[in-house]
């Protein structure tokens, strides 16, 4: 059985989360921007051990906590391989004006259709590029994790470097969209309405991508 805990952190309304597995008391964190004290216990709280973290993509508001959380678990760091040289590389502006600490490299790199396991938990790694190269969404029955891809009544921004608004839609409508209507969104940033949404809704009622009758 998953257990899910999302949790907001740090100053720019990120969602890290963390994910489990009940038999096994493996886990893994999604995003740990900030604040790993404060997830790392409540992760200890219910003696779930954190084994990876997974980053969605490499942007400095999304990766700035893997330094410390590195430290604090031992934990190795995952990323989709066309992110893992940007995940070191990130512009000296952007890390002062977050006041964020350099993440250590990639200890292991993903692509499309590859699973990462926790326990008797796996979680699918789609490919959803469009808001950088190598963003990934985390897919398991039930629940999509979509990092910046995908936000509640919104979609991640695309003019940043590597960006691209026709690949973000495709990505969505081709990946995203193609999931089961009930499936569970646990976007990357709490901009929405809610803190979650669902496949069905957003096909419906996101103002940037829902689908028009007949498409």
């Amino acid at each position: 059985m998953m257990f899910v805990k999302q949790m907001e952190v740090g100053g720019f309304a990120v969602f890290a989360y963390i994910v489990a597995c009940k038999v096994t008391k493996e886990a893994l964190v999604i995003d740990p921007a900030a604040e790993c004290e404060r997830i790392l216990e409540e992760a200890q709280s219910r003696e779930y051990r954190i084994k990876y973290i997974v980053n969605t993509h490499s942007h400095v508001d999304h990766i700035m906590g893997n330094r410390r959380m590195k430290e604090l678990t031992n934990a190795d760091i995952i990323i989709h391989e066309r992110e893992a040289s940007s995940l070191l590389h990130q512009s000296p502006y952007m890390m002062q004006m977050f006041g964020a600490e350099p993440s250590p490299p990639a200890d292991i790199t993903v692509r499309d259709g590859d699973f990462i396991h926790i326990g008797d938990v796996s979680l699918k790694v789609l490919h959803t590029p469009g808001h950088s190269p190598g963003s990934i969404s985390l897919y398991r029955k039930g629940m999509v994790f979509t990092g910046d891809t995908l936000f509640v009544g919104g979609v991640g921004r695309t003019d940043l470097d590597g960006g691209s608004w026709e690949t973000l839609v495709s990505s969505i409508h081709k990946k995203l969209f193609t999931l089961p209507d009930e499936t569970i969104v646990a976007p990357g940033h709490n901009y929405g309405d809610a803190p979650k949404s669902t496949i069905g809704k957003e096909k419906v009622y996101n103002p940037y991508v829902g689908l028009k009758p007949g498409y």
